[in-house]
């Protein structure tokens, strides 16, 4: 059975943390004349599900569709997202000051 905490521990922890939203607004006089920014959702056309029985049909594959793919990969595009494809222009952040 899972032991709960007791009460007493977790008021003390709760009442130690900052919260959220009570930051600094110091980052207010930095962000002034910053563009507006939406982020439009951007969705596949269509998902698939692949198995692979072996490593070796896995490679295969990989080699067929041109990407580099392992156990480990979870998910690919096809063709290859490249950046500024879907919204990632691939820019970064870059302190001038």
């Amino acid at each position: 059975m899972r032991r709960q905490p007791e009460r007493a521990t977790t008021q003390r922890i709760v009442k130690m943390q900052p919260k959220l939203f009570d930051a600094d607004p110091s980052w207010r006089d930095e962000w002034v004349g910053m563009p507006e920014f939406t982020q439009q959702r951007q969705r596949e056309y269509a998902k698939l599900v692949i198995r692979f029985r072996s490593q070796a049909d896995l490679d295969d594959f990989a080699a067929k569709i041109g990407q580099k793919l392992n156990a480990n990969s979870q998910c690919t595009w096809h063709p290859e997202l490249l950046p500024g494809e879907l919204g990632n222009s691939g820019k970064v952040y870059v302190d001038e000051s």
